[in-house]
């Protein structure tokens, strides 16, 4: 019989951070006293620090405890004048040489609104004790379910997954963003 293993949401929001830059060389989140609700991401790259700084909330609030989260540059001397043009620049600025990010597109939306569509590898995931439910098709979305918890909602910004091969699961495609066409029933 399976152990169930609790722990606190401040807890599983540091574990979607470790998870969402597993695949990132220059990222290291240190995270030493669940007491101290801080995390602490070292970052090698200024210009990924600032974008990073940008994007992450400061705080995440979970009822009456606050976890912070610290962006530190390796160069120690702070992020500099970040330039980015755009949330398209922003994200790719923030997941350079990050196996996780596919591609970033910006559209125009509506009202002349542009959309962001920051899409991300499918990545299989199969734990010991799956139920196997998605037997017949190869998508998750661990990616894009993880920017939107950590990223949170962001005005005219889409988290999507990419497809790696066409697979349909439970009659509905698994289909995003295309980088020459616009598919969105997988966003």
């Amino acid at each position: 019989m399976a152990r169930m293993h609790l722990c606190s949401p401040w807890v599983t929001r540091v574990s979607e951070l470790e998870a969402m830059f597993k695949y990132d060389n220059g990222i290291k989140i240190i995270y030493d006293d669940e007491d101290k609700q801080e995390v602490k991401m070292l970052v090698d790259n200024p210009a990924k620090a600032a974008a990073l700084a940008e994007l992450l909330p400061q705080e995440y609030v979970f009822g009456n405890v606050t976890l912070r989260v610290t962006i530190i540059p390796s160069n120690k001397l702070g992020f500099g004048i970040p330039h980015f043009k755009s949330q398209a620049d922003l994200f790719e600025s923030a997941f350079v040489g990050n196996k996780a990010l596919s591609f970033t597109k910006t559209l125009d939306g509506v009202f002349e609104h542009p959309l962001t569509y920051v899409v991300f590898r499918n990545e299989v995931v199969q734990y010991w004790n799956d139920d196997l439910g998605d037997i017949y098709g190869q998508c998750s979305t661990l990616f894009q379910e993880l920017a939107k918890n950590i990223f949170g909602d962001t005005l005219g910004v889409c988290y999507c997954t990419d497809k790696s091969i066409p697979t349909y699961t439970m009659t509905i495609p698994c289909e995003s963003i295309n980088k020459n066409s616009i598919n969105i029933l997988g966003c």
